[in-house]
């Protein structure tokens, strides 16, 4: 079954302060011209208190590939553990009890000013009244991932693999992958961009969940 997931773009920009590219998501906006800076990736971008953010910033195209694994018994035991409660909370098909476990370590959900995540998947995905969002997610956990900053304060779990490749460059079998997160208009949008944009979940080797949020 075809999941349909709009995939907003609002503006892309240049800070010419430190020459980084911003790109943000709205939904149903397409592109409407390719950039000409170096491709994007994610990397957790240490916010004002040196925690993770999970925002998009530019990487040196010479940065090394992650490997990608897709066996759960590689995560230490706090991420798989903490991986197993997500998972099982956006599987039950109620918003609460994954905002009951956001509650715990209030991972980013939203880069708007929304302090509450039901109200704003609800806002988001109206036509399911937000249960979308748990599918999303359900979805990005059984993907595979990629450990990243390994040895540093933003060391991190990161779901789904996507957010480290290159996505011209992904294989048949991994474009099946993506497809069952993002539609075929929203991979070209991407392509344009050269980033994968879209949800994204980031675990600490603590165990403590960080992000589950889409954009810049």
């Amino acid at each position: 079954m075809l999941l349909r997931i709009g995939f907003l773009l609002f503006v892309l920009t240049l800070v010419a302060s430190d020459g980084m590219l911003a790109l943000s998501s709205v939904r149903s906006e397409p592109v409407k011209s390719a950039p000409t800076a170096p491709p994007l990736r994610v990397q957790q971008t240490p916010a004002a208190d040196d925690k993770p953010s999970g925002r998009l910033i530019p990487l040196a195209p010479s940065a090394p590939v992650p490997e990608i694994i897709t066996d759960l018994s590689r995560l230490p035991a706090p991420v798989a553990r903490a991986h197993a409660r997500i998972l099982a909370a956006a599987r039950s098909g109620e918003l609460q009890q994954l905002a009951a476990l956001m509650n715990e370590a209030m991972p980013i959900f939203s880069f708007t000013d929304e302090k509450d995540p039901i109200t704003f998947w609800k806002a988001t995905y109206p036509d399911s009244d937000g249960i979308e969002a748990l599918s999303i997610l359900t979805m990005i956990l059984e993907t595979g991932f990629v450990r990243v900053d390994e040895g540093t304060p933003q060391e991190m779990y990161v779901w789904p693999y996507f957010v480290r490749m290159s996505l011209a460059a992904l294989t048949p079998p991994q474009k099946i992958e993506l497809f069952r997160i993002v539609t075929g208009a929203d991979y070209k949008d991407m392509l344009a961009f050269g980033v994968y944009a879209f949800y994204r979940v980031g675990i600490g080797p603590d165990g403590t969940w960080h992000f589950f949020v889409a954009g810049d």
